[in-house]
């Protein structure tokens, strides 16, 4: 399936997106897919459902702020405001849906990661990540930690008229890159026992690759019907990173 090391690590991050796709798809994984493709067809389709309700109630609302002195540009801060809380929406809402899938993503990373080496890891099956579901809670508790002060002040900036709602919604969509980046690869890692503050570490010395596969993510975390299979295809996407870069280097 991979190309010799040297070639590997030139793979992009749209290269392993796209690899998550063909990789759901590896026989004997199905059973590992299952869960955490109904959890987000569930949670993310009653979200969609409920932020498209009620989208023309929240841009009348930040539309409302813009002083009439501004309001030449509300061509340019209504697409922006949709993205806006498209990328907060849909960013809040795969969050709670990874937090509750978090033991079967890790247990499908598990499992995709053994295929592609050949190699069981320890504890690997179903009783092992019961028993670490506290230590996977809390670590998702931290991604929370990290992520909430930051998003918080892109909403507050997104609320100032003019400049801050035209900076904000770049912003947002960068950060919930980096995000969803962040959020994927930690399945892998967390496999391994590694620290959060060592994998985002790690991440940071292939930005350009991550960023580039989290942006993906995000885009089809939009897209309805699409964001609805994203959260496997992202999990076995980051996962083909680990083993392709970070397994041997961390």
């Amino acid at each position: 399936m991979h190309e010799p090391n040297s070639v590997k690590k030139s793979f992009s991050g749209i290269y392993y997106f796209n690899l998550g796709w063909k990789l759901i798809l590896t026989p004997g994984l199905k059973r590992y897919v299952f869960i955490p493709l109904l959890v987000n067809i569930l949670l993310m389709g009653g979200a969609f459902w409920w932020i498209f309700s009620n989208m023309s109630g929240w841009i009348d609302t930040l539309m409302s702020i813009v002083p009439s002195w501004l309001q030449w540009l509300s061509y340019i801060l209504w697409p922006l405001a949709i993205a806006s809380i498209l990328l907060v929406s849909g960013y809040l809402f795969s969050t709670i849906a990874n937090l509750i899938a978090s033991p079967f993503n890790g247990l499908l990373s598990e499992q995709l990661e053994s295929k592609m080496t050949g190699k069981s890891l320890p504890d690997s099956g179903f009783t092992g990540i019961i028993k670490d579901v506290p230590r996977i809670l809390k670590r998702e508790i931290q991604k929370l930690a990290y992520y909430l002060p930051r998003i918080i002040l892109l909403i507050i900036l997104s609320l100032i008229p003019g400049i801050g709602q035209t900076i904000a919604p770049v912003l947002l969509f960068v950060f919930g890159a980096w995000m969803q980046s962040i959020q994927y690869c930690d399945y892998p890692f967390d496999n391994h026992k590694i620290p959060l503050l060592t994998m985002r570490k790690a991440l940071q010395r292939d930005r350009m690759q991550n960023f580039q596969f989290g942006a993906l993510v995000s885009l089809f975390t939009m897209v309805p019907f699409l964001n609805l299979v994203i959260m496997p295809v992202a999990v076995c996407g980051a996962t083909a990173i680990w083993v392709d870069k970070y397994r041997d280097r961390v």
